[in-house]
């Protein structure tokens, strides 16, 4: 209590939102409230301390300060409200409740930061996030505590789909983080939400464009925690969105300028990896309890996968989805952890299907290079045509909306209509099982294509073919 009392007027220098005074005993990512002479009060937060001088980063900017304002530190990092009672409300980047609700004084705050999750507290990744997008489901599963991108460029439904996953996928918390959220953006996803039910399980983060850099720093540190603590103290299965990964580093490299630090690779600090690091991994399995997933958007400027953002990003996290021209990639995209899952949690023939349909529509990729140089085409090429064109339309668009198992059987119905069972080279007990007769097949090609066909057939002819004659069991004395 007596060093909140303490008055620093010793400022040194402000250069952008950067304040630097003397002061002493301070820690780094301490609080404190900054006084301009005309008695303005503002946040800021201790960013770096050399000897006796400590730089603060003022989190509603530098205008109206000067040399002759105060400096008083609370003594405590950055907290944020945790209770059950912020499912459903909606914050700014330092915490603040924007959504016209109650201020929450009177809950629980959590100190942000500390150490990572201790070795010993995560389990192996073995459990399935259904998110009833087919592109993610049946050919690149989301596994719980899996940390993964959404690699894209500006323009993409990236936005879309971070929205679509956070309202159907089978997670018991959604925690949404927004950085430099455009007020449009902010705006659907908060529809997005309400229209579809996922409010009341829903935390929502959000700085917009118009809010302090600083915050955009923040934001993501105040969404983790909360995810954390639904996840160790309630047990809950907590899904993170977060959307723009690469707004978080742009604010990163703008503080980093403004404090003089000498940058590393296209103006970005060398400390890059090890920030987005700490955050990625947040991302955990809690022995005995619940668990964190982390889903989040990186833009890729001048779609350049070797960019300082998502080259860095490659190495921390558990493989990516590529989002090109409004649909998900097949062949960019990668879930590492996706065989904790398949054929385990999930259906037996999922692997068979998600290997088969990939292979046959890289084959259709190849065909259609073929009809492009004009090139004569065999039946095995318009048949491939054919079933890229409809693996385009059933299952690449992010707006379609299937559950994993209809995902599987609307795969083996897409590919009997291109092929016949034996040119599918899978299984012979999983096309007995599950590949469907072919409609406009003749009667024998049916069977042929269900073994079990024939025989279902003579089951139901037998009522009608014996009808009014005693069966030979009867018959006998």
């Amino acid at each position: 209590m007596i060093r909140q009392l303490l008055r620093y007027t010793r400022v040194v220098s402000i250069v952008g939102d950067i304040l630097t005074i003397r002061a002493t005993e301070v820690g780094l990512g301490e609080m404190a409230v900054v006084e301009s002479p005309d008695g303005r009060r503002s946040l800021s937060q201790v960013v770096e301390i050399q000897r006796d001088q400590v730089s603060l980063q003022v989190f509603s900017g530098s205008k109206g300060l000067s040399t002759d304002s105060k400096v008083y530190f609370l003594g405590r990092s950055v907290q944020v409200t945790y209770s059950p009672n912020i499912l459903g409300r909606i914050f700014d980047g330092i915490g603040k409740p924007i959504d016209g609700g109650p201020q929450l004084t009177d809950n629980r705050r959590e100190t942000v930061g500390g150490p990572s999750v201790n070795p010993l507290m995560r389990i192996v990744p073995k459990k399935f996030i259904e998110t009833k997008v087919p592109m993610i489901d049946v050919f690149n599963s989301l596994v719980e505590s899996q940390k993964i991108p959404i690699f894209s460029i500006a323009g993409e439904p990236y936005n879309s789909l971070l929205a679509r996953v956070g309202s159907q996928a089978d997670a018991e918390v959604i925690v949404f983080c927004g950085m430099g959220l455009i007020f449009d953006d902010y705006h659907f996803f908060r529809q997005t939400f309400e229209n579809t039910g996922a409010t009341a399980k829903t935390v929502m983060f959000v700085n917009q464009a118009s809010d302090p850099i600083v915050e955009r720093l923040l934001a993501p540190d105040l969404a983790l925690k909360v995810a954390e603590r639904f996840a160790v103290e309630e047990g809950k299965r907590v899904l993170v969105l977060m959307t723009d990964m690469t707004a978080y580093a742009d604010a990163l490299k703008e503080i980093g300028v403004a404090m003089e630090r000498v940058p590393s690779n296209r103006g970005y600090m060398g400390d890059l990896y090890s920030q987005l690091a700490v955050r990625y991994e947040r991302a955990c399995d809690y022995k005995d309890a619940g668990s964190v997933t982390l889903l989040t958007v990186t833009t890729m400027p001048g779609n350049d996968v070797t960019h300082p953002v998502p080259d860095n990003t490659g190495y921390i996290t558990e493989g990516q989805f590529y989002l090109h021209r409004g649909m998900i990639d097949p062949f960019g995209s990668l879930s590492r952890l996706k065989q904790q899952v398949i054929g385990k949690v999930t259906r037996e023939d999922h692997s068979q299907v998600m290997n088969t349909m990939i292979r046959l529509y890289a084959g259709a990729k190849e065909a259609e290079k073929k009809q492009q140089m004009a090139f004569d085409l065999s039946s095995l090429d318009r048949q491939m045509l054919k079933f890229g064109e409809l693996f385009q339309q059933r299952f690449m668009a992010i707006d379609v909306s299937l559950p994993l198992n209809d995902a599987l059987d609307l795969g083996w119905q897409t590919m009997a209509e291109c092929f016949g069972p034996e040119e599918l080279l899978m299984r012979e007990h999983l096309v007995a099982k599950y590949y469907p007769r072919r409609a406009n097949a003749p009667p024998s090609d049916q069977a042929q294509a269900h073994p079990h066909a024939q025989a279902q057939t003579q089951a139901q002819a037998e009522p009608s073919g014996n009808a009014g004659t005693p069966s030979n069991r009867e018959a006998a004395p």
